[in-house]
């Protein structure tokens, strides 16, 4: 089994989708990788030799931020929009969508599940 970047690669994919696997590489930043390396994308993950994974190990440490340097870029630059106090950064200290998108019916992924207050128990009415 191929280990890449920390990550364990799933071996039976192809070397092409197992890539994916890791934080910060897409199916396009796959493909190019393989392409450099000389590669064939149909091949198995399990059955890449020692030389053919060298030879990824070293693209990506060379040419490609994955994995934790790729997380702690992300979060200082979103720290630098809200210590910059920009709308950007203002929408992610409020945890609400950033991009745009309407907020009034759908980004419940974003925004939670929703809040409903539950009125108490009512109390039955007093006999006459």
């Amino acid at each position: 089994m191929a280990r890449l970047s920390g990550i364990d690669l799933p071996g039976k994919k192809r070397i092409e989708i197992a890539l994916t696997a890791i934080y910060g590489i897409g199916l396009a930043t796959a493909k190019r990788i393989l392409e450099k390396t000389n590669i064939d994308p149909n091949v198995k993950a399990e059955t890449l030799n020692d030389q053919q994974v060298a030879k990824i190990r070293d693209e990506l440490e060379q040419n490609i931020k994955v994995e934790g340097d790729l997380r702690k870029e992300i979060q200082l630059n979103i720290k630098r929009l809200i210590d910059l106090g920009s709308y950007r950064g203002s929408r992610h200290r409020q945890n609400l969508p950033v991009r745009g998108q309407r907020t009034h019916t759908n980004a419940r992924t974003r925004k939670g599940r929703p809040r409903i207050a539950i009125a108490g128990k009512k109390q039955a009415a007093a006999p006459k």
